[in-house]
């Protein structure tokens, strides 16, 4: 079975969340199964304390650059983000996207992690709890993560691959307008809105039906 037309296939996860997600595990049997293998970076690595942005963009030029030649990135929430991020800055190595429930607003003081009050208790103690999905337990973050989101604005980022975004409309974390507005003012971006949370594990079957024909593995 031949590379899909877009090269390697890249699944970056979220925050919170890890390789073992159910979502990369779904495309990675998926891909599985038309003998493309998926990449999905480890960005809790070397540890969640320390996590920002920009370490992830770090981790994602390196792992860009050793597979070599154009690549899909799948991108969920926070990866999301980090795709839309990457296709600029990357961009002779990233051929496509697809972005699952992405963090468009990240880097918005107003519309963070963490209520502004919140915000205020994670400066003044350095750190802050999070439960971690792909650990099973809380975890702390360091108040750089916050510090260094600021200086990105993914909603206003412009590319030029051709893109596929899946949107929940009982989205609580990623507000579905601003998702729509994002993809209203860029050509080349197709967006499907769906009956589904911010996971969208009811509508993966028919996530893979549109995502499949993108990467030429119809």
């Amino acid at each position: 079975m031949p590379l899909p037309k877009s090269g390697s296939v890249f699944y970056l996860h979220g925050f919170v969340s890890s390789p073992r997600s159910t979502k990369v595990q779904y495309f990675a049997r998926m891909l599985a199964e038309r003998g493309v293998d998926l990449h999905c970076p480890d960005f809790n690595e070397p540890d969640f304390h320390s996590l920002t942005m920009t370490r992830m963009l770090h981790q994602l030029d390196a792992k860009l650059s050793a597979v070599g030649g154009p690549s899909t990135l799948i991108g969920s929430s926070l990866g999301g983000t980090l795709a839309i991020l990457a296709a600029t800055r990357f961009a002779a190595r990233v051929d496509r996207l697809v972005l699952l429930a992405p963090a468009v607003m990240f880097g918005d003081p107003d519309r963070h992690l963490l209520p502004r009050e919140r915000i205020e208790i994670w400066k003044s103690r350095g750190e802050f709890d999070f439960f971690h999905y792909g650990f099973g337990e809380t975890r702390r973050l360091s108040y750089a993560f916050y510090e260094d989101s600021l200086k990105y604005d993914a909603f206003g980022t412009l590319f030029t691959q051709p893109t596929l975004i899946f949107q929940g409309t009982r989205d609580s974390l990623v507000d579905a307008k601003d998702v729509e507005q994002f993809a209203a003012s860029r050509p080349g971006v197709a967006l499907s809105l769906l009956d589904d949370d911010h996971q969208l594990i009811n509508s993966l079957p028919g996530i893979w039906n549109g995502v499949a024909p993108f990467l030429g593995l119809e």
